[in-house]
């Protein structure tokens, strides 16, 4: 069942989506060769938690860490730790979710680690291009299969693939809420959009093939041919004439 949100629920999500998008904001500076993701993930809490926050990820279905971090091959759920450095040339996902006054907020993006390579930063910025031409098809009317057809669409376009095993996810006073938001489908497929939905739109998209396998750690998602991969994420909210990207933060997101 889809919760649709009243106004007021919509303006507490501001709040905890704000500050997710503050927290990638914040730890920017921090994201270079030599830092652990385990110290990245250090930071990420104090400054969460110092806010009268709580990390949506810790504990959640027993994930270890308040972030996830996905570098190079690692298409997302990355569990960080203190014996991975960042090297000069990584690319880097920090995932974050907080959870403020009862609600949860959810975002993510791609940090270069000193100077990018160049074919990893085509598709850094294929996948953020992907992910803002499926915010734009987000409008009261339109279907869930337009965002996902729109992302397909432009990424394979570029000679990219699409990670189908995840998706993007209602989301509100529960972490994962329904529908879930598929980054491929067919125009005006799908549940219609309606004002006051609340949902994320992460797309992963993969330099090679689209395959994935699972580490014995059971949360870590790499490629299945080592291939890189990227993933942008923000929490939507849908509007009476198109949406509003709760995790935007105006002159600030690079995203």
């Amino acid at each position: 069942m889809i919760h649709i949100k009243t106004d007021e629920e919509i303006d507490i999500m501001r709040r905890t989506c704000r500050l997710a998008a503050e927290v990638l904001l914040m730890i920017e500076p921090y994201v270079k060769p030599g830092v652990t993701t385990g110290k990245l993930n250090d930071i990420c809490h104090d400054f969460i938690v110092s806010r009268g926050a709580i990390p949506s990820p810790l504990n959640y279905k027993g994930f270890p860490k308040s972030i996830c971090s996905s570098v190079n091959e690692v298409i997302c759920h990355g569990i960080p730790c203190d014996d991975r450095k960042l090297r000069n040339g990584d690319v880097v996902n920090l995932d974050i979710t907080t959870y403020l006054d009862g609600y949860h907020g959810d975002t993510s993006r791609m940090f270069y680690v000193g100077s990018p390579r160049a074919r990893a930063a085509k598709l850094v910025e294929t996948c953020r291009e992907a992910l803002q031409l499926g915010i734009a098809a987000v409008r009261p009317g339109g279907r869930l299969g337009d965002i996902g057809a729109a992302i397909q669409k432009f990424a394979e376009g570029r000679g990219y693939s699409v990670v189908r095993e995840f998706c993007g996810h209602g989301i509100g006073k529960n972490f994962h809420e329904e529908p879930q938001v598929l980054h491929y489908g067919r125009p005006g497929n799908g549940i219609e959009l309606k004002k006051g939905m609340v949902f994320t739109i992460e797309p992963m998209i993969n330099q090679g093939q689209p395959h994935l396998r699972i580490l014995p750690d059971k949360w870590t998602a790499v490629t299945e041919d080592g291939s890189l991969s990227a993933q942008w994420e923000h929490t939507i909210c849908v509007t009476g004439d198109g949406c509003e990207v709760l995790t935007r933060l105006d002159g600030k997101t690079p995203f």
